[in-house]
């Protein structure tokens, strides 16, 4: 047993030196800039929180409940700017496009009946984020960000199902790492982002059909997410 704990224990010391190890470091006064500037690819995932409440309609006795049921990639795509606020703080500023969209199912208590709609949306966010970064470690520097994040809907559609309200603020958090190559700096994110505004649609005057009013009257609200899996090139 104590062969067994020495040999442990030079293993720990010899793991101890190699993580100690200085390496070259790529453009190691990026960071003394005072603006940086960049662009961004990325994927992301929609969702929404429904709020049902049990709404029975008075003519049909219908009973429906709303859920998002599954989930489809979107991409991303944007520009990014950023100010050094010190040697650890860094204010950003990342315009960017959001291409997606959600799958709401709809299923009815007592018949079992089904019905679906997709939510598809282009959003346009200015997000505007704090960014903490610890000490660069050679060629790695991780850091965290949290912000707010207004967003724009584009293409919301009138006469369907559901109606979602085209503006809408989120609080964004999540972290990253700043990776230094030899001629750019590469930057892998992930964030989560949660809707405060409740962007249901209760005031239903666009409906033609109004056998589709029961969608709407069975929710009392709902409210967005994302989780977006950012590639920052700067």
């Amino acid at each position: 047993m104590k062969r067994i704990l020495a040999v442990l224990l030079c293993l720990l010391s010899a793991y101890g030196m190699m993580a100690q190890e200085r390496k070259l470091q790529h453009r190691p006064y990026i960071d003394q800039r005072r603006f940086h500037y960049g662009f961004l690819f990325g994927v992301h995932m929609q969702d929404l929180e429904l709020k049902n409440n049990g709404y029975v309609d008075p003519e049909t006795g219908e009973q429906w409940y709303a859920d998002v049921d599954n989930y489809s990639p979107g991409f991303s795509v944007g520009v990014l700017g950023e100010m050094r606020l010190n040697t650890y703080l860094s204010l950003r500023l990342v315009p960017t496009l959001h291409f997606g969209q959600k799958h709401v199912s709809f299923h009815e208590q007592r018949t079992g009946q089904d019905s679906t709609q997709n939510i598809k949306s282009t959003y346009i966010s200015v997000p505007l984020d704090l960014k903490f970064a610890a000490p660069r470690y050679n060629n790695f520097r991780p850091y965290f960000i949290a912000g707010v994040n207004p967003m724009v809907d584009l293409t919301t559609k009138k006469q369907k199902a559901l109606l979602m309200k085209p503006f809408d603020c989120y609080i964004e958090v999540g972290m990253g790492c700043d990776i230094y190559l030899p001629f750019f700096k590469l930057i892998p994110e992930l964030k989560f982002c949660f809707g405060l505004a409740d962007i249901l649609q209760k005031n239903r005057n666009d409906l033609i059909d109004n056998s589709l009013r029961k969608f709407t009257n069975s929710l009392d609200g709902a409210s967005s997410k994302m989780i977006v899996l950012t590639l920052y090139f700067e």
